[in-house]
């Protein structure tokens, strides 16, 4: 007979990883096609991929001297795909932690956001935000690292 878990084992173990639900596939499909995002984030506003995606673009064309105008585009991109996120790991029983596995390609569209939210703040100066983004996703399970290494 098998070991049974008392109910402090079952505290003590956290609360269960978060997946999310694959309900934006062809935003996907759209940017492995080279499709716009901008396109795909209009057309599918509920993705977090494809706000991620544009925050990060936003990000990349600013380079090493971003001007405020890109910084700030970034962030509005990145906060919204965040938001996005927000609502859909709630939806998914989410109740404001616990692990969101990286490998789960659903998860990536979030926290591809936040780790973008986490560096537009840091390019207009929020610090404190910035850091709070990366806390974010250590305490998901992942790192902004490993997060930047999904962006390809």
């Amino acid at each position: 007979m098998g070991a049974m878990n008392s109910p402090v084992d079952d505290l003590l173990a956290g609360p269960p990883p978060t997946r999310l639900p694959d309900d934006h596939p062809q935003v996907r499909d759209g940017l492995d096609a080279g499709e716009d995002p901008a396109r795909l984030a209009a057309d599918h506003p509920s993705s977090s991929l494809a706000w991620a995606v544009l925050a990060e673009a936003t990000l990349d064309a600013a380079g090493d001297e971003p001007t405020a105008a890109r910084s700030v585009t970034a962030y509005a991109y990145a906060r919204t795909g965040y938001h996005r996120g927000l609502d859909a790991l709630r939806r998914a029983g989410w109740r404001g932690q616990g692990p969101i596995p990286v490998d789960h390609e659903p998860n990536q569209g979030f926290l591809r956001a936040l780790a973008a939210l986490s560096a537009a703040a840091a390019q207009i100066g929020e610090a404190d935000e910035a850091e709070r983004c990366a806390q974010f996703l250590r305490d998901s399970g992942t790192s902004p690292e490993e997060v930047r290494a999904l962006v390809g």
